[in-house]
């Protein structure tokens, strides 16, 4: 008696698809990474903080200082400033230079969303350089 073990049915049939669940799963990995990546690599707002008991920084020789009074008026150097025509202040106040500093000092009272705003104009305008006046502390107080 003669068996037969194989039949034509049983024959493996080669897959013309390719397999994506590992493209899939590499692609998910690096979402990840870069959602948390991201946010921690970015930086809207170039600004120069020292410490408050630091040694002054030597002054340049027409430096131009941008107040923000307590009424939220703007003042460049000694003269008054609508928000809307700031940037045209400052290229007249620097001769168009863009990498000049800018000082921003700020009355004590005005809230933090204003003083973004005006840091995101003189950002929009092109003036990144922007550092922070306030009064010189002495250590341990």
């Amino acid at each position: 008696m003669a068996v037969r073990l194989r039949h034509p049915q049983d024959d493996l049939v080669e897959a013309h698809e390719i397999n994506v669940t590992p493209f899939i799963d590499v692609v998910l990995v690096l979402l990840i990474i870069f959602m948390v990546a991201a946010p921690l690599a970015t930086v809207d707002v170039a600004v120069d903080l020292p410490a408050s008991t630091a040694n002054p920084q030597p002054r340049p020789d027409k430096p131009i200082f941008l107040t923000i009074k307590a009424n939220h008026s703007l003042i460049l150097g000694d003269k008054t400033v609508a928000a809307n025509s700031l940037a045209a202040a400052l290229d007249a106040a620097s001769g168009s230079d863009k990498q000049q500093r800018v000082f921003l000092q700020a009355d004590r009272t005005v809230d933090y969303g204003q003083l973004m705003e005006v840091m995101n104009t003189l950002r929009a305008a092109g003036y990144l350089k922007i550092a922070l006046v306030g009064l010189e502390a002495r250590q341990g107080q």
